[in-house]
């Protein structure tokens, strides 16, 4: 069941970075992040940024064909999926729950596409379209240690919480 809701605006894509970089620094081994919004919203962006904050040197692009990715971080590994083409049951049979628990972090872009299969532990996150390069993220924290990671972060003034 879901709690609190936080917002962050992102007026350019460095905003983004300053989103993605914050949550970086408190990420840890086993946390998901479900991504949603529309096509050209931002997911990959945001993964990207993502990525860098987490200390990944390599390239970081969309997995759309070939679902998942893996990248070596610094302090962590990153698993980037895309499951837009994959139904539940070839996203099961791809064994995805092995990184949703695994030794690094992990994005799911169109996460709202495998429901059934996502823990129930984890931070939903919206991206919607306010302009060329402006974006709101809505964020639900699911479960204790998302909704203080969150909190942490409205506390800090970078999300604000409705």
């Amino acid at each position: 069941m879901a709690g609190k809701r936080y917002r962050f605006y992102a007026g350019s894509e460095n905003e983004t970075e300053r989103l993605a970089k914050h949550l970086a620094m408190r990420a840890g081994p086993g946390h998901l992040l479900a991504l949603d919004g529309d096509l050209g919203a931002g997911k990959t962006r945001f993964s990207q940024a993502l990525a860098k904050a987490l200390g990944v040197k390599e390239t970081v692009n969309s997995p759309t064909f070939t679902i998942i990715k893996e990248y070596e971080g610094e302090r962590m590994p990153f698993y980037h999926m895309d499951v837009y083409r994959v139904s539940p049951e070839e996203a099961e049979e791809l064994g995805l729950e092995e990184y949703f628990f695994g030794s690094g972090v992990t994005v799911v872009e169109w996460a709202s596409r495998i429901p059934e299969l996502l823990p129930d532990e984890r931070l939903d996150m919206y991206i919607s379209v306010l302009g060329a390069t402006e974006r709101e993220f809505a964020l639900t924290p699911r479960g204790f240690g998302y909704e203080a990671w969150c909190g942490k972060l409205a506390e800090l003034g970078v999300l604000a919480s409705e």
